[in-house]
């Protein structure tokens, strides 16, 4: 499974891009999406506290969107 990042419907856009792996690595891209391999990586890099982790928030009616 892919997530997609859309920066611009993140709930918690503008107070946690400081500290948010995608800012950090790419600058505030307009949407990205990672699949499951590049998911884990991000999270394995996290965990070692390298980057911050993946902040995105998004609506529970996106994600039923995303899941339909």
């Amino acid at each position: 499974m892919s997530v997609r990042i859309d920066c611009d419907t993140c709930l918690v856009r503008g107070p946690a891009c400081g500290d948010c792996v995608v800012t950090v690595l790419l600058g505030r891209p307009p949407e990205l999406t990672l699949d499951d391999d590049e998911q884990r990586a991000l999270a394995v890099l996290a965990g070692s506290g390298m980057v911050p982790p993946l902040r995105l928030v998004t609506s529970l009616a996106e994600q039923e969107v995303e899941s339909a």
